[in-house]
C-alpha cells in the first residue's frame, strides 16, 4: 500500500507538463500579480496592439517574476501581429534579428521586445534550418498562441499575462510548477536540448537563481549531452555565461554547473574558474561580492568581472617573468599581453572589455606607491574605483596586505589634512630593505669614491 502511494506521488511529480490548445485562464484574484509592477511601456504596447485588433500579452520571464512578486528587469510582448504590422503601429520601432525576427518598440528610455507567435518545426523544406546535431539555425515560422507556448523552453517561461484583463494564460501548468518550485522543460528534454544546447545552461541558471529543483526527466540528459554546447557560437555562449555570472547567484550557479558535469572542456570560462587551485579562493570571493552587488541593485562591469577571473593567470606569468629578471611593470604588461592573446579568443571575451581589464591589472602595483605625488596622480585615474575594489578583494583573499587596503580606504575618503598624515605615516613605515634599492654609481672624479660602511 505504502509502495503504491510512493509510486503515485513520484509519478505526479515527474510527469510531463500538460500541453493544451486552450489555456487555463487564471483570474487576478487567483494569481495575485501586482499590476503596479508592470511598466507603462509594456502596458501601452499591449493596449496599442489590442486596439488594432491583435492579441498581445506580456510573456516569458516577466510573467514568471511577477508571479513570484519580483519586479521584472525588462518586458517581452508576444502577439499574433507580424513584425511589419507591429512596426506600423508605433512611432519608434525597428525590426531586428535574422535567426529570430522581432521588433524593438521604444517608449522613452524603455525598450520593449515584441515577437510574433511562433509555430514548432514541421519538417517542411526551408521552414526551419538545423545543423547536423539538431540545433536550430533559423526560426521564423509564425503560428498560433498555443504553438508559441509549446516552443518555449520551460513551463515557468510559457505563461502569458494580459495587463488589460489581468488574466494569466497557462498552457503547460507553469503556475503549478512555480508554486511547487520545480523546473520542467516542455516536450522531450533530449530533443529540446539538441534544438538549443544553451537550454542546459539556462536550466542551471534558473534553478540556482530561483531556488527551484530541476525535474528528474529535465535533468537526466544534461550530463550526456553536455558536449553539444561546443557547437554553440562562441559569442552566444559568452552572452549566456555573462548572464549566469551577473545573475546575482553566480556562486550557486557555478556549483550547479559543476554538479551537472558542464565543465572540463565544455565551458572554457568555467574551467578558468574551477581549475586554478591557488586562485579559487580569490575567484569565489570575487563572485560572492559580485552577487552582493547585483542583489543590492548595483551595477557590475563585465570588464571587472573578467579581470577577477583571469587575474591568477596573469599573476602566474608576471611572477615568472620577474623571477627571470624582468623589471616589474614591463613584466606585467608582457604577462597581460600573453594572457589576453590566448584567452580573449578562447573565451570570446569582447575586445571592448580588454582595455578595462588591463587598466585594473596595471593599477595594482601602483597602489603600493604611497609617497610623493603618486597617490594624488592615482586619484585622477578613470579606473581608480574599479582598481580599488579589485585591491580589496585581493586583501580579503590574503593576497595583498590588509593594511594596504585599509590605507587606501582612509586616503580615498579622507580630508586634505588626513591624506597628508597618511602619506607621512606611509613614508615613515616603509619597510623596503636598503639592499633591494638601486644604488647610484659613484661619479668618476679625480678621487676614488669612498667605500661603503661595513654593515
Amino acid at each position: 500500500m505504502i509502495h503504491r502511494l510512493v509510486n503515485k506521488v513520484r509519478t505526479l511529480l515527474t510527469r510531463a507538463p500538460k500541453s493544451r490548445r486552450t489555456p487555463r485562464r487564471i483570474a487576478a484574484q487567483d494569481h495575485g500579480i501586482d499590476r503596479g509592477l508592470v511598466t507603462r511601456g509594456a502596458i501601452k504596447t499591449c493596449e496599442t496592439l489590442q486596439a488594432a485588433g491583435f492579441k498581445a500579452y506580456v510573456v516569458g520571464g516577466a510573467v514568471r517574476d511577477l508571479l513570484l512578486g519580483i519586479a521584472p528587469k525588462d518586458f517581452d510582448i508576444a502577439t499574433n501581429a507580424t513584425p511589419e504590422q507591429i512596426k506600423s503601429h508605433f512611432r519608434r520601432a525597428m525590426i531586428i534579428g535574422r535567426r529570430f525576427r522581432l521588433v524593438h518598440v521604444i517608449h522613452g528610455s524603455e525598450t520593449i521586445e515584441v515577437s510574433t507567435f511562433r509555430a514548432p518545426y514541421t519538417g517542411a523544406e526551408g521552414e526551419r534550418k538545423t545543423d547536423e546535431h539538431g540545433r536550430v539555425l533559423a526560426d521564423n515560422v509564425f503560428g498560433e498562441q498555443h504553438e508559441d507556448a509549446a516552443r518555449r523552453d520551460f513551463t515557468i517561461n510559457a505563461l502569458f499575462y494580459d495587463p488589460t484583463t489581468q488574466e494569466v494564460l497557462d498552457y503547460h501548468d507553469g503556475v503549478r510548477d512555480i508554486r511547487r518550485k520545480r523546473l520542467r522543460i516542455i516536450g522531450d528534454p533530449a530533443s529540446r536540448y539538441r534544438e538549443d544546447p544553451v537550454r542546459m545552461l539556462r536550466a542551471v541558471r534558473f534553478a540556482a537563481k530561483l531556488g527551484f529543483e530541476i525535474d528528474a526527466s529535465t535533468r537526466e540528459p544534461i550530463a550526456r549531452l553536455a558536449e553539444l554546447i561546443e557547437n554553440v557560437p562562441a559569442a552566444r555562449l559568452f552572452d549566456e555565461m555573462l548572464k549566469l555570472l551577473l545573475s546575482g547567484h553566480a556562486v550557486a550557479c557555478i556549483s550547479r554547473l559543476r554538479a551537472e558535469g558542464l565543465h572540463h572542456g565544455v565551458l572554457p570560462l568555467l574551467d578558468v574558474i574551477l581549475e586554478q587551485p591557488k586562485g579559487e579562493r580569490f575567484v569565489m570571493l570575487a563572485l560572492a561580492r559580485t552577487d552582493e552587488r547585483v542583489r543590492a541593485g548595483k551595477k557590475v562591469a563585465p570588464g571587472f568581472l573578467f579581470a577577477t577571473l583571469l587575474w591568477h593567470e596573469v599573476l602566474g606569468k608576471w611572477n615568472a617573468r620577474v623571477a627571470a629578471g624582468e623589471h616589474k611593470m614591463p613584466a606585467l604588461e608582457a604577462a597581460i599581453d600573453q594572457i589576453q592573446e590566448t584567452q580573449t579568443e578562447k573565451l570570446a571575451i569582447q575586445r571592448r572589455f580588454s582595455s578595462d581589464m588591463r587598466e585594473i591589472w596595471t593599477l595594482q602595483p601602483r597602489f603600493e606607491r604611497r609617497t610623493g605625488q603618486a597617490p594624488f596622480r592615482l586619484l585622477e585615474h578613470i579606473r581608480l574605483r574599479a582598481g580599488y575594489d579589485f585591491l580589496l578583494i585581493r586583501c580579503a583573499a590574503e593576497e595583498a596586505p590588509a593594511e594596504l587596503g585599509e590605507w587606501w580606504t582612509r586616503f580615498l575618503h579622507g580630508s586634505e589634512e588626513q591624506r597628508a598624515a597618511l602619506m607621512l605615516e606611509a613614508g615613515k613605515t616603509r619597510t623596503e630593505p636598503t639592499s633591494s634599492r638601486r644604488r647610484r654609481k659613484p661619479r668618476r672624479t679625480g678621487a676614488p669614491a669612498a667605500a661603503p660602511a661595513a654593515e
